[in-house]
């Protein structure tokens, strides 16, 4: 057979593990928080099918580029459990680019969102 269906459920039966795992990192759970409100605000705002599309890619990007910072981070307490300086800047350049993504994230949500808020608001 060419596709192995039970194969393939087990493969999404280990994925969504691995997402149930990751909710118990705390910034993952704020990211996703934070992504459930923002889908709200696009649906109660009426964002343009562009906008709501740039958003969705943005809480996408934003939740992988966590998930691989939360394994990368776990990955090398493995690889080197005890304190080496070098593991510490490789942990810290990684939550950086999440900071950096979060930041530009953030401008992209208050370009697309203030114009409707100030139409709300009048």
């Amino acid at each position: 057979m060419f596709i192995n269906f039970f194969k393939l459920l087990k493969s999404f039966k280990n994925a969504f593990q691995g997402l149930k795992s990751a909710l118990n990192e705390q910034v993952f759970r704020i990211f996703c928080l934070i992504s459930v409100l923002v889908i709200i605000l696009m649906i109660v705002l009426g964002l343009s099918i562009l906008e709501k599309i740039i958003l969705i890619l943005i809480i996408v990007f934003l939740l992988i580029l966590e998930l691989l910072n939360s394994q990368i981070e776990k990955f090398l307490d493995v690889v080197h459990p005890t304190y080496h300086s070098k593991i510490k800047t490789i942990k810290n350049v990684f939550a950086g680019a999440v900071l950096l993504a979060s930041f530009g994230a953030l401008i992209i949500g208050f370009l697309i969102f203030i114009p409707y808020f100030l139409k709300f608001f009048e």
